[in-house]
């Protein structure tokens, strides 16, 4: 059982940059490739960044590539995501996911191949 923690959510007017965290607890947290995705009122749950567990790799949506960056600190057992230039159109719930591999170069956009789930952290940008 893998439990993962969002925060660092908020709002954040157009253009402004916020950073997420995620701290995971539970197993070993370097053999877990994982993911970023977030949903807004009324929409699908989308994918965003997601990053190997050997953070070697990383894969981002076409619509966040450029302004956000994926991370992790395998010693701290958190991951990241830095977002810069947002738009009001990023305003979502963001959850951070989790998913076993032996593969440390492995990583996945599909939330169904993710295991585990945060809670989600609410992140508003206004214009």
């Amino acid at each position: 059982q893998v439990q993962l923690v969002e925060s660092g959510g908020g709002l954040v007017q157009a253009g402004g940059s916020l950073r997420l965290s995620c701290a995971a607890s539970g197993r070993t947290f370097s053999n877990y490739a994982m993911g970023w995705f977030r949903q807004a009122p009324g929409k699908e749950r989308e994918f965003a960044a997601a990053i190997s567990s050997s953070g070697g790799s990383t894969y981002y949506a076409d619509s966040v590539k450029g302004r956000f960056t994926i991370s992790r600190d395998n010693a701290k057992n958190t991951m990241y995501l830095q977002m810069n230039s947002l738009k009001p159109e990023d305003t979502a719930v963001y959850y951070c996911a989790a998913r076993y591999t032996l593969r440390a170069d492995s990583y996945s956009y599909t939330p169904q191949t993710y295991t585990y789930w945060g809670q989600g952290t609410q992140v508003t940008v206004s214009s």
